[in-house]
């Protein structure tokens, strides 16, 4: 998510980072069972990661997802492309706008808290405001490849499941 809703995030912890991962999980369930793209059921994992490499607020969530899913009627497995699964276009502007929709959903209902610097986000207008302007850039959907067996995917969670945010040798 744009780091406009970085504070946002940090003051509302458990309704972002649930808003986080339901717009994850929905976009990749409704892109990948489009039989333009896959049109299969996949199955996936996601992870919460709430730093970035400087150490900066940066709620993103890594998600490993085989190389393919089940046929609609469960029988058969269907292989993604070569080096490809689903478009990262589509993805991120369906993750956009479910994300966005759902936070103005819990601004509705009262679910979101704004203190300090963002009391002025109780505002509706304002709210309004900073849901429209981060609705007009492009959010970064990253996908790599498909990894190459077992082995490196539980290398690349080890990394991220099992490790403290600040390595001593990061520290001067």
């Amino acid at each position: 998510m744009p780091e406009a809703l970085a504070p946002l995030a940090l003051q509302n912890k458990r309704v972002v980072y649930d808003m986080l991962f339901a717009a994850a999980s929905q976009t990749l369930l409704r892109i990948a069972a489009d039989p333009q793209h896959l049109g299969a059921e996949i199955g996936f994992l996601a992870v919460l990661h709430t730093w970035g490499q400087t150490l900066l607020h940066h709620p993103h969530l890594h998600c490993v997802v085989p190389g393919g899913g089940l046929s609609p009627d469960g029988q058969q497995w269907v292989a993604c492309r070569t080096g490809f699964l689903l478009p990262v276009r589509v993805l991120s502007r369906l993750f956009r706008r479910l994300f966005l929709d759902g936070l103005e959903e819990a601004f509705a209902r009262g679910a979101l808290c704004f203190h300090a610097s963002l009391a002025h986000l109780a505002d509706e207008r304002a709210f309004a405001d900073l849901v429209a302007s981060v609705r007009r850039t492009e959010w970064v959907v990253y996908a790599k490849p498909p990894f190459g067996g077992p082995a490196q995917v539980l290398s690349y969670l080890g990394r991220y499941t099992h490790r403290v945010a600040l390595d001593l040798s990061r520290i001067p």
